[in-house]
């Protein structure tokens, strides 16, 4: 338990230094705790005409057992900046991401690129690998022999405000 605790303390003293890029505001732990149990309902939300005959409850949902997938590997970020609007993630929205997961094109990855943390759409095809905004305003990034780049975690999920 030490061991992951220090673990986890020196992931978030490099992730400090990563934030400069300002796309990735604060790396949080996720800590599994009791459970937060709300009631699910057991049927779909009608985004039409409301069904009043469908007002029961099926059981009980746990968020963690909803988001998180392998909970050592697992943390939060928050996100600052534009550059993935176009895939619904906003500013100041939170990140689940799994450490666990290898990543694979078409997937939207935290990463270490040129010593800074950020959130980008991971595309390797035809011998090249680039990472994508999903914003016009922001060109792609291809990945050379020259890049620093590391791969630090799949996103799994997003959490926003409406």
């Amino acid at each position: 338990m030490a061991d992951r605790q220090e673990k986890i303390e020196g992931m978030l003293d490099m992730v400090q230094a990563w934030k400069s890029d300002g796309s990735i505001e604060g790396v949080y732990c996720f800590n599994p705790g009791e459970k937060v149990l709300r009631p699910l309902f057991a049927c779909g939300v009608s985004a039409g005409f409301p069904s009043p005959a469908d007002d029961y409850i099926e059981r009980q949902l746990d968020l963690n057992e909803l988001l998180i997938r392998n909970p050592p590997a697992t943390f939060f970020v928050r996100v600052t900046g534009d550059s993935m609007t176009g895939a619904g993630i906003n500013h100041d929205d939170l990140l689940v991401v799994d450490r666990s997961l290898e990543p694979a094109s078409g997937r939207i990855i935290i990463a270490v690129l040129n010593g800074e943390l950020t959130v980008k759409r991971f595309v390797l095809g035809d011998g090249i690998c680039r990472l994508l905004a999903e914003n016009p305003d922001y060109p792609p990034q291809e990945i050379t022999a020259d890049t620093t780049f590391e791969v630090w975690g799949v996103v799994t999920s997003v959490i926003h405000s409406l």
